[in-house]
Protein backbone atom coordinates (compact mmCIF):
# COMPACT_ATOMS: atom_id res chain seq x y z
CA UNK A 1 0.00 0.00 0.00
CA UNK A 2 1.15 3.50 -1.00
CA UNK A 3 -0.16 6.59 1.04
CA UNK A 4 -0.88 9.11 -0.23
CA UNK A 5 0.57 12.72 1.70
CA UNK A 6 -0.56 15.40 -0.52
CA UNK A 7 -3.59 16.11 -2.49
CA UNK A 8 -4.36 19.86 -3.94
CA UNK A 9 -7.25 20.74 -5.80
CA UNK A 10 -6.18 22.44 -8.96
CA UNK A 11 -8.92 23.15 -10.51
CA UNK A 12 -12.80 21.73 -10.80
CA UNK A 13 -11.08 18.66 -12.47
CA UNK A 14 -7.80 18.65 -12.33
CA UNK A 15 -5.92 17.16 -8.76
CA UNK A 16 -2.42 16.78 -7.66
CA UNK A 17 -1.45 14.23 -5.72
CA UNK A 18 1.93 13.27 -4.07
CA UNK A 19 2.41 9.38 -3.14
CA UNK A 20 5.11 7.62 -0.34
CA UNK A 21 6.84 5.72 -2.81
CA UNK A 22 10.89 6.04 -2.34
CA UNK A 23 11.86 4.01 -4.85
CA UNK A 24 10.28 5.74 -7.58
CA UNK A 25 11.32 8.93 -6.29
CA UNK A 26 14.67 8.51 -6.68
CA UNK A 27 14.34 6.81 -9.55
CA UNK A 28 12.18 8.84 -12.26
CA UNK A 29 13.06 11.42 -14.78
CA UNK A 30 11.42 13.62 -16.80
CA UNK A 31 9.22 12.49 -19.57
CA UNK A 32 8.83 8.67 -17.58
CA UNK A 33 4.98 7.59 -16.20
CA UNK A 34 3.99 5.10 -13.59
CA UNK A 35 1.11 3.03 -13.14
CA UNK A 36 -1.26 3.00 -10.32
CA UNK A 37 -4.14 1.40 -9.40
CA UNK A 38 -6.64 3.11 -6.35
CA UNK A 39 -7.76 -0.17 -5.12
CA UNK A 40 -7.45 -3.62 -5.79
CA UNK A 41 -10.81 -4.47 -8.31
CA UNK A 42 -9.51 -0.75 -10.38
CA UNK A 43 -7.91 -0.82 -13.17
CA UNK A 44 -4.28 -0.22 -14.14
CA UNK A 45 -4.06 3.44 -15.68
CA UNK A 46 -0.53 5.25 -16.88
CA UNK A 47 -0.14 8.38 -15.28
CA UNK A 48 3.33 10.41 -16.34
CA UNK A 49 5.37 11.82 -13.30
CA UNK A 50 4.73 15.70 -12.41
CA UNK A 51 7.70 15.74 -10.32
CA UNK A 52 9.79 14.32 -7.42
CA UNK A 53 10.89 14.66 -3.81
CA UNK A 54 13.65 12.18 -3.54
CA UNK A 55 14.57 13.70 -0.03
CA UNK A 56 11.49 12.70 1.41
CA UNK A 57 10.35 9.64 -0.81
CA UNK A 58 7.57 11.51 -2.41
CA UNK A 59 6.24 11.05 -6.35
CA UNK A 60 3.98 13.44 -7.34
CA UNK A 61 1.26 12.93 -10.24
CA UNK A 62 -1.08 15.21 -11.70
CA UNK A 63 -4.27 13.53 -13.27
CA UNK A 64 -7.99 14.78 -14.77
CA UNK A 65 -10.97 13.01 -13.63
CA UNK A 66 -11.98 11.86 -17.07
CA UNK A 67 -12.61 8.24 -16.49
CA UNK A 68 -13.88 5.66 -13.98
CA UNK A 69 -10.17 5.21 -12.85
CA UNK A 70 -9.69 8.69 -12.27
CA UNK A 71 -12.85 9.14 -10.49
CA UNK A 72 -11.82 6.34 -8.28
CA UNK A 73 -8.49 8.15 -7.51
CA UNK A 74 -10.09 10.87 -6.37
CA UNK A 75 -12.25 9.76 -3.66
CA UNK A 76 -8.91 8.85 -1.59
CA UNK A 77 -7.71 11.80 0.69
CA UNK A 78 -4.64 12.24 2.38
CA UNK A 79 -3.13 9.52 4.70
CA UNK A 80 -5.29 7.14 2.42
CA UNK A 81 -3.26 4.54 0.28
CA UNK A 82 -3.39 3.66 -3.07
CA UNK A 83 -3.40 -0.28 -3.85
CA UNK A 84 0.08 0.08 -5.83
CA UNK A 85 2.15 1.88 -7.91
CA UNK A 86 4.43 0.54 -10.32
CA UNK A 87 7.57 2.83 -11.87
CA UNK A 88 9.21 4.77 -13.79
CA UNK A 89 8.44 3.16 -16.83
CA UNK A 90 9.51 4.73 -20.61
CA UNK A 91 11.90 6.57 -21.63
CA UNK A 92 12.91 10.08 -20.40
CA UNK A 93 12.74 12.84 -22.45
CA UNK A 94 16.31 13.97 -23.49
CA UNK A 95 16.85 17.66 -21.85
CA UNK A 96 20.48 17.94 -22.49
CA UNK A 97 22.96 19.48 -24.68
CA UNK A 98 20.32 22.45 -25.94
CA UNK A 99 20.91 26.39 -25.97
CA UNK A 100 17.69 27.32 -26.10
CA UNK A 101 13.95 25.16 -26.38
CA UNK A 102 10.32 26.26 -26.48
CA UNK A 103 8.06 23.78 -24.25
CA UNK A 104 4.80 24.08 -25.04
CA UNK A 105 2.26 22.44 -22.59
CA UNK A 106 -1.61 22.36 -23.45
CA UNK A 107 -4.38 21.29 -20.87
CA UNK A 108 -3.86 18.80 -18.51
CA UNK A 109 -0.42 18.31 -20.67
CA UNK A 110 1.60 21.57 -18.87
CA UNK A 111 1.74 19.00 -16.22
CA UNK A 112 4.38 16.72 -17.90
CA UNK A 113 5.57 19.89 -19.79
CA UNK A 114 6.90 21.41 -16.51
CA UNK A 115 9.23 18.76 -15.36
CA UNK A 116 10.45 18.71 -18.58
CA UNK A 117 11.21 22.40 -18.82
CA UNK A 118 12.51 22.57 -15.31
CA UNK A 119 14.82 19.45 -15.96
CA UNK A 120 16.45 21.79 -19.46
CA UNK A 121 16.78 24.96 -17.15
CA UNK A 122 18.66 23.15 -14.55
CA UNK A 123 20.84 21.25 -17.26
CA UNK A 124 21.89 24.89 -18.89
CA UNK A 125 19.31 25.67 -21.92
CA UNK A 126 16.90 29.23 -22.01
CA UNK A 127 13.40 27.77 -21.79
CA UNK A 128 10.87 29.63 -22.91
CA UNK A 129 7.26 27.87 -21.80
CA UNK A 130 4.14 28.78 -23.33
CA UNK A 131 1.34 26.95 -21.79
CA UNK A 132 -2.60 26.78 -23.51
CA UNK A 133 -5.94 26.57 -21.99
CA UNK A 134 -9.89 26.88 -22.86
CA UNK A 135 -10.63 29.96 -20.41
CA UNK A 136 -9.44 30.70 -17.38
CA UNK A 137 -11.19 28.27 -14.86
CA UNK A 138 -8.68 25.80 -16.48
CA UNK A 139 -5.39 27.21 -15.94
CA UNK A 140 -3.11 24.89 -13.84
CA UNK A 141 0.58 25.74 -13.02
CA UNK A 142 1.09 29.32 -13.93
CA UNK A 143 3.21 30.42 -10.87
CA UNK A 144 5.57 27.18 -11.30
CA UNK A 145 6.16 27.59 -15.06
CA UNK A 146 7.25 31.32 -14.49
CA UNK A 147 9.65 30.48 -11.97
CA UNK A 148 11.54 28.13 -14.49
CA UNK A 149 11.49 29.69 -17.34
CA UNK A 150 13.43 32.29 -18.74
CA UNK A 151 10.53 33.48 -20.91
CA UNK A 152 6.50 32.69 -19.99
CA UNK A 153 3.64 32.91 -21.79
CA UNK A 154 -0.09 31.65 -21.15
CA UNK A 155 -2.94 31.81 -23.57
CA UNK A 156 -6.65 31.04 -23.71
CA UNK A 157 -8.70 30.35 -26.45
CA UNK A 158 -11.30 33.19 -24.83
CA UNK A 159 -8.93 35.51 -23.65
CA UNK A 160 -10.25 34.81 -19.64
CA UNK A 161 -6.63 34.94 -18.84
CA UNK A 162 -3.05 35.75 -20.23
CA UNK A 163 -3.29 36.28 -23.94
CA UNK A 164 -6.38 35.86 -26.47
CA UNK A 165 -5.28 32.97 -28.47
CA UNK A 166 -3.84 29.90 -29.16
CA UNK A 167 -0.22 28.44 -28.59
CA UNK A 168 0.82 28.14 -32.07
CA UNK A 169 0.05 31.79 -32.14
CA UNK A 170 2.61 32.37 -29.97
CA UNK A 171 5.04 30.23 -31.15
CA UNK A 172 5.14 31.55 -34.41
CA UNK A 173 5.08 35.41 -33.08
CA UNK A 174 8.38 33.86 -31.38
CA UNK A 175 9.92 32.71 -34.36
CA UNK A 176 9.33 35.26 -36.51
CA UNK A 177 10.17 37.73 -34.29
CA UNK A 178 13.67 36.16 -34.80
CA UNK A 179 13.67 33.90 -31.88
CA UNK A 180 15.98 30.57 -33.28
CA UNK A 181 15.26 27.39 -31.24
CA UNK A 182 17.05 23.94 -31.03
CA UNK A 183 13.93 22.14 -30.69
CA UNK A 184 10.48 22.64 -29.42
CA UNK A 185 8.77 20.34 -27.00
CA UNK A 186 4.62 19.97 -27.19
CA UNK A 187 2.72 17.99 -24.80
CA UNK A 188 -0.76 18.35 -24.78
CA UNK A 189 -4.19 17.14 -26.74
CA UNK A 190 -3.36 15.02 -29.92
CA UNK A 191 -4.94 18.21 -31.93
CA UNK A 192 -3.13 20.69 -30.42
CA UNK A 193 0.62 18.79 -30.98
CA UNK A 194 -0.42 18.23 -34.64
CA UNK A 195 -0.77 21.75 -35.45
CA UNK A 196 2.39 22.78 -33.45
CA UNK A 197 4.21 20.23 -35.67
CA UNK A 198 2.44 21.55 -38.84
CA UNK A 199 3.90 24.98 -37.77
CA UNK A 200 7.66 24.30 -36.51
CA UNK A 201 7.75 21.72 -39.88
CA UNK A 202 7.19 24.81 -42.20
CA UNK A 203 10.11 26.81 -40.41
CA UNK A 204 12.30 24.06 -39.89
CA UNK A 205 12.82 23.87 -36.11
CA UNK A 206 12.94 20.19 -35.21
CA UNK A 207 9.78 19.24 -32.45
CA UNK A 208 9.30 16.19 -29.95
CA UNK A 209 6.34 15.40 -28.63
CA UNK A 210 4.50 12.82 -25.95
CA UNK A 211 2.04 10.58 -27.13
CA UNK A 212 1.40 9.84 -23.35
CA UNK A 213 -2.15 10.19 -23.90
CA UNK A 214 -3.01 7.48 -25.74
CA UNK A 215 -1.04 4.63 -23.56
CA UNK A 216 -3.71 2.46 -21.57
CA UNK A 217 -1.65 -0.80 -20.31
CA UNK A 218 1.49 0.71 -20.36
CA UNK A 219 3.85 -2.37 -21.08
CA UNK A 220 3.21 -2.62 -24.91
CA UNK A 221 1.26 -5.89 -24.37
CA UNK A 222 -2.51 -4.90 -25.39
CA UNK A 223 -1.67 -2.43 -28.29
CA UNK A 224 -3.89 -0.09 -27.49
CA UNK A 225 -1.29 3.19 -27.82
CA UNK A 226 0.31 1.95 -31.13
CA UNK A 227 1.03 4.70 -33.65
CA UNK A 228 2.83 5.04 -37.08
CA UNK A 229 6.22 6.85 -37.00
CA UNK A 230 7.72 7.72 -40.08
CA UNK A 231 6.17 4.26 -41.92
CA UNK A 232 6.24 2.39 -38.55
CA UNK A 233 4.44 0.55 -36.04
CA UNK A 234 5.68 2.00 -32.62
CA UNK A 235 3.77 1.66 -29.05
CA UNK A 236 3.81 5.00 -27.17
CA UNK A 237 4.53 3.12 -23.87
CA UNK A 238 7.62 1.27 -24.83
CA UNK A 239 8.80 3.29 -27.47
CA UNK A 240 8.41 6.21 -26.41
CA UNK A 241 6.50 8.17 -24.71
CA UNK A 242 8.66 10.54 -27.03
CA UNK A 243 8.79 11.28 -30.76
CA UNK A 244 9.79 12.95 -33.66
CA UNK A 245 6.51 14.96 -33.95
CA UNK A 246 7.61 15.56 -38.08
CA UNK A 247 7.00 11.59 -38.25
CA UNK A 248 3.86 10.92 -36.32
CA UNK A 249 0.83 10.24 -38.03
CA UNK A 250 -1.47 12.02 -36.58
CA UNK A 251 -4.88 11.78 -38.58
CA UNK A 252 -4.85 7.59 -38.11
CA UNK A 253 -4.12 8.64 -33.76
CA UNK A 254 -7.00 10.65 -33.51
CA UNK A 255 -8.81 8.26 -35.84
CA UNK A 256 -8.16 5.43 -33.28
CA UNK A 257 -8.62 7.67 -30.13
CA UNK A 258 -12.27 7.31 -30.79
CA UNK A 259 -12.72 3.73 -31.12
CA UNK A 260 -14.04 2.81 -27.70
CA UNK A 261 -15.36 6.59 -26.82
CA UNK A 262 -18.86 5.11 -26.68
CA UNK A 263 -17.25 2.16 -23.65
CA UNK A 264 -15.64 5.11 -22.20
CA UNK A 265 -18.59 6.93 -21.65
CA UNK A 266 -20.92 4.09 -20.16
CA UNK A 267 -17.92 3.86 -17.87
CA UNK A 268 -17.62 6.60 -17.14
CA UNK A 269 -21.46 7.12 -16.37
CA UNK A 270 -21.58 4.37 -14.07
CA UNK A 271 -18.95 5.32 -12.12
CA UNK A 272 -20.62 8.54 -11.16
CA UNK A 273 -23.89 6.38 -10.20
CA UNK A 274 -21.55 3.73 -7.91
CA UNK A 275 -19.55 7.10 -6.35
CA UNK A 276 -22.62 9.23 -5.90
CA UNK A 277 -24.43 6.12 -4.12
CA UNK A 278 -27.21 5.93 -6.77
CA UNK A 279 -27.31 2.16 -7.11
Amino acid sequence: MYKIVFKQKLNDLVTKIGVAAPEIASAAKAGQFVILRPFDDSERIPLTVHDCDADNGTVFVIYQKMGRTTMELDTLNEGESLCDIVGPLGNPTVTHGFKKVAVVGGGVGCAIAFPVAKDLKKNGAQVTCITGFRSSDLVILEKEFSQISDSFYLMTDDGSAGEHGLVTNKLEELILSGEKFDEVIAIGPIIMMKFVCELTKKYGVKTIISMNSIMVDGTGMCGGCRLTVDGETKFACVDGPDFDGHKVDFDECMRRSTFYKDFETREREKACRLLEGKI
